[in-house]
């Protein structure tokens, strides 16, 4: 099951939200997947992530889901209100690729570093290990084991990351105007 990640129009969602897109997408997938093992995979994986999800934060989510015309809410004959993506939000939901993630790079660098540094302990190592490999992919350059840098805009794409492993007491995010090896990362990113 892919992940959902960047959309390309001007209205932004938030984290929460585009993990809600994902779990209906779910849904779909199962219809799609012939397999029983895998059906039952993606049923467990959704169980899963909805155990974890706030239940304030998902009324919120739901209700601007909603207003943006991603979803749609028909009360059932059995008192239970029924969510489906619409059109739209299946959509924008598949725009969102966890694997195609890209940072864009600006033309004019505006001369600020942004440094994601994580502690995750050894019970999530698999968590940190993805982690280091998406900093990887997405072009940061590795300072130390668990300390990376890039000088262009990414707070988005980390908070997802950072939402979607749950890891977000073990992440800090600086971003700094001055960093003692400057030339050295000058070079390496080519500005």
């Amino acid at each position: 099951m892919k992940i959902i990640t960047k959309i390309k129009t001007n209205k932004r969602l938030g984290v929460f939200q585009r993990k809600l897109l994902l779990l209906f997408l779910g849904s779909l997938s199962i219809g799609f997947s012939y397999n029983p093992r895998r059906q039952f995979w993606i049923l467990q994986q959704m169980r899963r992530e909805w155990n974890r999800i706030n239940r304030e934060a998902l009324r919120r989510a739901i209700k601007s889901l909603y207003t943006s015309k991603l979803i749609d809410m028909k009360d059932g004959d059995d008192g239970l209100v029924k969510i489906t993506l619409t059109e739209n939000g299946k959509q924008r939901a598949l725009e969102y690729k966890i694997d195609e993630m890209v940072i864009k790079t600006p033309r004019i660098w505006d001369r600020k570093w942004r440094i994601v540094a994580f502690d995750i302990p050894e019970k999530h190592k698999r968590k940190r290990e993805a982690m280091r490999q998406h900093l990887e992919r997405l072009g940061f350059y590795k300072l130390q084991k668990s300390v990376f840098v890039l000088p262009y805009e990414c707070c988005d794409e980390i908070e997802f990351l950072i939402e979607f492993y749950d890891i977000r007491s073990h992440v800090r995010q600086v971003v700094a105007e001055k960093i003692d090896n400057e030339l050295h990362l000058k070079e390496i990113f080519k500005i």
